[in-house]
């Protein structure tokens, strides 16, 4: 199945999904941010996620599930699930469409995974855009990740980079 949220963002398209390999399940996950580039820059914020993927919680598998990531940025240390779990859930923190002239679209700024055990593994904050809901949660774990990424544009137009996910469980 998969599980989705209400609040990603409208620019760009679905990219492919990559899953992790089979009778493995994510346990950690990392995100490629675009630090605040000042007045007159255009920012993306949110680029990419990639999920590791392990067996039984092992993370020396060294296996990641990516789908399309954004070109800005730099990638943030793994957070992992303790005790051995697993991710279950997400939601997102997205900047709702500005729809203004000169205004800087970044549509995804943040992201915030629910593991098996309760914990919470939060990526970078940023001060644009506001939580939706939680997903649903996976009965048993998540195994899979798309991202809608709306493509590099160049000097010519507004880039947001990462817009929306969607996980799949297995």
């Amino acid at each position: 199945s998969v599980i989705t949220v209400s609040n990603g963002g409208p620019w760009g398209d679905w990219a492919w999904p990559e899953m992790c390999p089979k009778g493995s399940y994510a346990s950690g996950v990392s995100f490629k941010v675009e630090v605040p580039q000042g007045v007159m820059e255009d920012d993306t914020a949110l680029n990419g996620i990639r999920l590791y993927c392990s067996r039984g919680g092992d993370p020396s598998g060294g296996y990641t599930a990516e789908s399309q990531s954004g070109r800005w940025g730099h990638w943030s240390e793994a957070r992992w699930c303790p005790h051995r779990g697993h991710l279950v859930g997400f939601e997102l923190q997205v900047q709702a469409p500005q729809r203004r002239l000169l205004s800087d679209e970044v549509a995804a700024t943040s992201a915030r995974f629910a593991c098996s055990d309760g914990h919470i593994l939060e990526g970078p904050g940023s001060a644009w855009g506001q939580w939706g809901g939680w997903s649903p949660q996976c009965s048993k774990a998540v195994c899979g990740i798309q991202t809608r990424q709306d493509p590099a544009w160049g000097l010519k137009r507004d880039d947001t980079a990462l817009n929306d996910l969607r996980l799949f469980c297995c």
